[in-house]
């Protein structure tokens, strides 16, 4: 996906780069509210607009353009709950059932196929999809992971810089976090979706600092909730007495997230050489 359209509000579109959507007029997806529908998708590579004449091939592109949208629309396929297939030929269909397998078999959405002429010959399978932005939570199909070895310290870096710009970081920043914090990855499925940091106790007050970050796409769904929790067991189990948050001023979404879990505010600050304010909080019934 290249672009999104629209702000994220209750409805909104999202793009894909397809020559067709700018054509004809529409976009590769739509979320309104916590649905998410997905334009018939074929298995045309949107950057080079070029597309394979093999329909199982053609079949792994859709897929994996239709998995770019949802991602974008902030879900994946875990969060399908109707798919539609259109073939010209219907002995087309039965080759492509080990990649459709593979993307579908464990959500079991309800689906039909359908045998009808596509808007180009060169199609052999169009792909529609119709999701749903629900809650998740640890075992529900969300996956809290500890960040081991490099792939996955990159993951953190590029969820930190996403959703903290000011205080983005370059590898070797993120690798050393690595070596003094607890940093752990959230995902959805194999989506990666966010992050947390975890400082240990520290001063006479073992205060620890506990910080959730959510890639905004994704927000909403309880994603920051389960891993502020398990970054604040993490904490309390390392002996920790109190606890510090630590949002960007500019971030309403997280200072929401803060207070709404009982953080209090205790300071606003701009580091030197800098120009953007940051806010110090603290979870209330610990003291000052």
């Amino acid at each position: 996906m290249t672009k999104r359209q629209g702000a994220p509000s209750v409805r909104w579109a999202v793009g894909s780069g397809s020559v067709f959507e700018e054509r004809i007029g529409y976009a590769r997806a739509v979320v309104d509210g916590d649905r998410v529908h997905v334009s018939g998708t074929t298995g045309f590579d949107y950057a080079a607009m070029t597309i394979s004449e093999d329909v199982v091939e053609q079949a792994a592109q859709c897929l994996r353009n239709v998995g770019a949208a949802l991602a974008e629309a902030g879900c994946t396929f875990a969060d399908v709950v109707r798919v539609r297939y259109l073939l010209p030929a219907r002995e087309d269909f039965e080759p492509c059932w080990p990649l459709l397998r593979e993307a579908f078999g464990e959500v079991r959405p309800a689906a039909t196929m359908m045998v009808c002429g596509l808007a180009d010959e060169r199609m052999r399978i169009e792909i529609e999809a119709d999701a749903r932005r629900g809650p998740v939570a640890p075992g529900a199909g969300l996956r809290i992971a500890a960040v081991e070895g490099g792939a996955m310290v990159e993951q953190w870096r590029h969820v930190h810089n996403e959703t903290v710009p000011p205080a983005a970081m370059t590898p070797d920043e993120a690798a050393e976090r690595a070596g003094r914090y607890r940093l752990e990855n959230a995902y959805l499925g194999d989506t990666l979706v966010g992050c947390s940091t975890v400082r240990p106790p520290a001063g006479e007050e073992r205060t620890a600092t506990v910080i959730a970050r959510v890639l905004p796409a994704f927000r909403g769904r309880g994603i920051g909730s389960a891993l502020y929790a398990a970054g604040l067991a993490h904490a309390r189990g390392l002996g920790a007495r109190s606890v510090e948050t630590v949002v960007l001023a500019a971030n309403a979404d997280g200072l929401r997230f803060a207070e709404g879990r009982g953080f209090v505010e205790r300071e606003r600050y701009v580091l030197d050489g800098e120009r953007d304010e940051w806010v110090d909080l603290r979870l209330a019934g610990h003291p000052s």
